[in-house]
């Protein structure tokens, strides 16, 4: 095989040596040649524009240049240490330079009044202004050294800078890289690629990205490079798609028999949406082909994707198949359970519940009526993936907020039968598009786009702590009308004691603002035995209570057609998808509903936006648009699901058009060459093979 040079260590570059290679290894995962050139600017600097001292203000929060130079040095003690300061003019005032590490070097390299050209961030104190280790060099280097009007700045982190390891270092490793590879950066795309989109060459996009000759080539780099690193993501995801639908053979349901036809005609409880038809109809064409279905169904909260999978359930049963469904939490899974096998026993199908609250006995009893096929639908939580829990025939896994399990937890589905299953992944995390084609770009997707008719939009109002009176005179009335109130409290880590202690405080309030024997109150927290929460759940299920104070344990599950009210307690502290989460437990019955957001005074930009945006809307998907805006698709999905959102230039924000383009492009590729054949692909091949042998079985199981 022949040796690539960007694949040589970096400790081999010039100027790099074991022990700063050791540096770039752990901070910022830089190993090699081809790691230092991916490690691009996240911004860049004026580099013709010089400050004078005089010009300075103390709210200036940027990164400047000044050309001087230095006319005194001195050691200030400190109680811990000492500081190095020099005292820096540029003709018009003067302002020090302080040195905190690398003291006893700096006192030995800088030169008095020799002109430098200084960058860093300015502090302001007691009336003077300084610049903590400030970049520097000479002016003759500066001049050498300004290739690019546009100075590349590179991210960093404490230890790097600790090591002397600066902005400039970076940027002369970068120079060293590309005299030492001669800008030989292999070409990808096919000609007619890079023609049709204007592409900048790859050596071009290369250089530009780190030295700029001009804004637009800069420009052009950067659509280049987000473009290519996209391409990549999408061909990935969509070939998977094309291969597993190869591959993986599944079975194929062709027969809509009595089950399906009985309880569509007889006893749908209300009429299906257009949406929900719609959806039925994709998921019946899938199950209906020899090839194993992967489907991902979103819909908002309320928006009937459970009728849904029942339904596709009852496909599975019509040809001689099994089903299961498995939820994240025991209460979730019970509220499954009991709304399903309400419909279930209108048609005699026989459903079972496993948990790890289940006993011994009933459980022996689940696995033994598993395996003789008594029963028909079996719904539970992680307790279903247990080697133990064996069908005799399954043919459908449904998956309800498939990001709380894990790869390898939902691959175990998979060796439930000879063939896998068919997989039904629901979610009422409404996924912003862009993001779903990037995380789940491989599964094909359906939505639910509609709410059952004669539902009433839940109203949503904002309220700061000044009107807790009025607010507390409005549930009142709500009770009288016999309507039932959630009030949540924050709940960022269940042994967070500040938390606890805010949820029992609140819970001796309102126990106080209402007293027995008018009002009874629940409460559930994460602190409970599963069998204590369930008893509380219960009550509240039941009518027995009027108040439930919780914490985000009720996020999912818990369907109480007569709660009538969200409260949502310091609503500053939840990010955007989870309030709407929240807000989507009431809005169930025909009544109207109500969430009332109640915040401190002192609100962020972002938390105002937040709130806004929850009392403007109760669309999901604009919500979660929002949502992706501010926090970015990390934190959204929790953990970044098998390194698909680990960009290195991309942003799926800023860069939604882009990402578009690449899916068009990938698809448009696929359906001319799928296996990479034409001579014209070959660079494109070898490319997407190295990121195939990074991928296992796992990646099949999105």
């Amino acid at each position: 095989m022949q040796y690539n040079i960007l694949d040589t260590p970096i400790e081999y570059l010039k100027g790099v040596g074991p022990q700063r290679a050791d540096v770039l290894k752990k901070e910022l995962q830089i190993f090699t040649y081809k790691d230092l050139v991916n490690f691009y600017p996240y911004k860049y600097l004026d580099r013709t524009k010089y400050y004078k001292i005089n010009e300075l203000n103390a709210g200036l929060n940027a990164e400047i240049q000044i050309v001087g130079k230095i006319i005194r040095l001195k050691t200030v003690e400190q109680k811990r240490g000492s500081r190095l300061v020099a005292v820096f003019t540029d003709g018009y005032g003067e302002m020090e330079l302080i040195w905190f590490q690398g003291q006893k070097w700096m006192k030995e390299n800088l030169q008095i009044n020799q002109p430098y050209v200084i960058f860093g961030k300015i502090n302001h104190f007691n009336g003077i202004f300084s610049m903590p280790h400030p970049e520097m060099e000479t002016v003759e280097e500066h001049k050498k050294s300004l290739q690019s009007a546009l100075q590349p700045v590179y991210p960093s982190t404490e230890k790097l800078t600790k090591k002397n390891i600066s902005n400039r270092s970076i940027t002369k490793m970068m120079q060293q890289v590309f005299i030492e590879t001669h800008h030989l950066f292999k070409e990808v795309f096919p000609e007619n690629l890079i023609n049709e989109l204007r592409l900048l060459p790859k050596n071009e996009s290369f250089f530009n990205i780190h030295f700029p000759k001009s804004s637009e080539l800069l420009n052009r780099a950067q659509f280049r490079l987000k473009f290519e690193e996209l391409f990549f993501i999408q061909l990935q995801l969509l070939s998977k798609n094309v291969v597993r639908k190869q591959k993986i053979k599944g079975f194929a349901f062709e027969q809509v028999g009595d089950y399906f036809n009985m309880f569509y005609h007889e006893h749908l409880p209300f009429p299906l949406t257009n949406a929900q038809k719609r959806v039925l109809k994709e998921i019946r064409t899938d199950m209906a082909r020899e090839a194993q279905m992967n489907r991902l169904l979103q819909g908002d909260v309320g928006a009937g994707k459970t009728i849904v999978g029942f339904m596709s359930m009852l496909l599975a049963l019509d040809n001689g198949f099994q089903a299961c469904l498995m939820a994240p939490t025991e209460i979730l899974a019970n509220q499954h359970f009991i709304g399903i096998k309400e419909m279930a026993d209108k048609i005699s199908i026989n459903v079972a519940l496993l948990t790890g609250s289940t006993k011994t006995k009933e459980r022996n009893q689940i696995h033994e009526d598993l395996l003789n096929g008594s029963i028909h639908i079996l719904i539970g939580t992680h307790a279903l993936l247990e080697d133990k829990v064996q069908f005799k025939n399954l043919g459908l896994s449904i998956i309800d907020e498939q990001h709380r399990f894990g790869v390898e937890q939902r691959s175990k589905m998979w060796k439930k039968n000879i063939l896998p299953p068919h997989v039904l992944v629901m979610t009422a995390t409404p996924i912003p598009r862009t993001l779903a084609m990037s995380l789940y770009g491989d599964l094909d997707v359906s939505v639910i786009d509609e709410l059952p008719p004669g539902r009433k939009p839940i109203q949503t109002l904002h309220f700061f702590e000044s009107k807790r009176l009025q607010v507390w005179q409005f549930i009142k009335q709500e009770i009288a009308k016999g309507r039932q109130i959630y009030i949540v409290y924050p709940l960022i880590q269940e042994s967070e004691k500040l938390d606890y202690k805010n949820l029992m405080e609140g819970y001796d309030a309102v126990s106080r603002d209402f007293p027995l024997p008018d009002y009874r109150v629940s409460i559930v927290h994460g602190q409970m035995t599963p069998k204590d929460k369930d008893a509380e759940m219960e009550r509240f299920v039941k009518g027995e209570t009027h108040i439930m104070i919780a914490t985000t344990v009720i996020e999912v599950g818990v369907n109480v057609p007569n709660a009538s009210v969200m409260i949502i307690e310091s609503a500053e502290r939840f990010g955007l998808s989870q309030l709407h989460q929240l807000r989507g437990r009431v809005g169930r019955g025909a009544e109207q509903s109500y969430c009332i957001l109640m915040t401190g005074n002192k609100l962020s930009n972002d938390t105002k936006i937040r709130m806004d945006a929850m009392c403007k809307t109760n669309d999901g998907f604009e919500i979660s648009e929002i949502d992706l805006k501010l926090r970015g698709p990390g934190d959204i999905m929790g953990t970044q699901q098998s390194g698909v959102l680990n960009l290195q230039i991309a942003d799926l924000v800023k860069d939604q058009e882009i990402l578009k383009l690449a899916r068009i492009k990938a698809i448009e590729l696929l359906k001319q060459d799928i296996n990479f054949e034409k001579p014209e692909h070959q660079a494109l091949k070898s490319a997407f093979e190295v990121l195939a042998r990074k991928n296992n079985i796992w990646n099949y199981i999105s």
